[in-house]
């Protein structure tokens, strides 16, 4: 068991996201074991403390909010320098569709090229604090080659399983960092059994999507870093493209805390929160108007957004209580409107977004055009990743 004695984390516990069990903060939790749901980290919020006494300034990754991180020992810290990517006003694409605030944060511009470094450097920290002998992740692309780089860099080994048709740089650039690569035919969904068959023992930290309570942790750093760079004033709409959706879940979990801390007033307005889907795989649009119960059978095809093809995501209920929360809304995008998207963005702001962020575009100009945005909101895009990666779905596709 770990002690926190000499830790700045204010860290104090974890518990069941669906009937609130306290666990353990101080030893190795997975999900919890009362309804084999999320875990969620709590921390002592219970003293004010400004923002300027908590955010160590000097740093300028993501580990700037080390205090409200799990991470208790700073010798295990394992960092490429991810996170405070730049939010980029998009005067050009907004001022012709008469937006008058259009912008986007660029995860594409963090260490190995998405969002997934910000989870992923925190899960591998926490796994080296914690002493497991490696790692295991079921893989759309992106955060395999993270979970690769940074069991790279911490000296962990790394299992990544990945669909067979992942575009080839994602493979290439795990089998670069060192990774051992198995190829699935199918979705995540199966390469997800497949990890169970292969870490029956537990022997390895599975860290599949909210299979453990860290890689939510290092993702809400993107709601710190919205606030802080928008000077403690948050966008009316924020739009994400949703896949696992443990960005979506942590960016709201960011919100919550800073309200808890001060740093937000308690009726400060929140943002309407829109989770971003592919057309071909949109398991949370059928849950949340109703077509289905939950994602447990749903099917879903493989798409140009490979981070979206997640058919069965288990923060599918945290993602809803979100969407409730901030009386926001689900979109889903077919695969030639994100082409549009990547298009509009790259040839009026000179940006080249995953399709993921060509998604979240597209699923703006069609609130606005239905009335669910409005000209004068402030709207805020989630770029997940740079589009050199996905040069195998998109080559030859740069023209309408």
């Amino acid at each position: 068991m770990l002690v926190a004695t000499s830790s700045i984390s204010h860290l104090r516990a974890l518990h069941c996201s669906v009937c609130a069990t306290p666990y353990s903060a101080f030893e190795l939790q997975r999900v919890s074991a009362c309804c084999a749901a999320p875990l969620v980290a709590d921390y002592d919020t219970s003293e004010y403390l400004p923002p300027a006494a908590v955010i160590n300034a000097a740093d300028s990754s993501m580990w700037r909010y080390g205090a409200l991180l799990p991470l208790l020992d700073e010798r295990y810290k394992v960092t490429l320098g991810e996170g405070f990517t730049p939010i980029i006003p998009l005067p050009r694409l907004g001022g012709g569709y008469g937006l008058n605030s259009l912008l986007l944060k660029d995860e594409g511009q963090n260490p190995t090229g998405s969002f997934k470094a910000r989870g992923l450097s925190m899960a591998v920290s926490k796994a080296l604090e914690l002493g497991v002998a490696g790692c295991i992740i079921p893989t759309a692309g992106n955060a395999g080659v993270a979970l690769a780089a940074y069991c790279a860099r911490a000296g962990l080994p790394a299992t990544v399983v990945m669909p067979r048709h992942t575009p080839d740089a994602f493979k290439e650039e795990c089998y670069w960092y060192g990774a051992d690569v198995e190829l699935v035919d199918g979705l995540i969904s199966d390469c997800g059994a497949r990890v169970r068959q292969r870490n029956a023992n537990g022997a390895l930290l599975d860290v599949s999507t909210l299979k453990e309570p860290y890689r939510l942790e290092g993702k809400k750093t993107m709601g710190y870093e919205i606030a802080e760079q928008l000077n403690w004033q948050l966008p009316d709409v924020l739009l994400y493209p949703a896949g696992g959706g443990t960005g979506l879940i942590g960016i709201w979990k960011a919100f919550r805390e800073m309200q808890a801390l001060g740093w937000l007033t308690p009726d400060a307005k929140l943002p309407r929160m829109v989770a971003v889907q592919a057309e071909n795989c949109c398991p949370l649009l059928e849950t949340y108007e109703g077509r289905q119960a939950n994602c447990h059978a749903y099917q879903g095809r493989p798409t140009l957004a490979n981070g979206l093809a997640v058919p069965h995501p288990l923060g599918e209920a945290l993602m809803l209580r979100v969407l409730r929360e901030s009386n926001g809304t689900v979109v889903a995008i077919s695969e030639e409107d994100m082409l549009a998207g990547m298009r509009e963005l790259g040839q009026q702001e000179g940006l080249f977004v995953a399709p993921e962020g060509g998604a979240v575009w597209m699923a703006a100009r069609r609130l606005l055009a239905s009335g669910w945005l409005q000209p004068h909101e402030q709207i805020l895009l989630l770029n997940t990743g740079s589009a050199q990666k996905y040069l195998d779905n998109v080559i030859g596709r740069s023209q309408a």
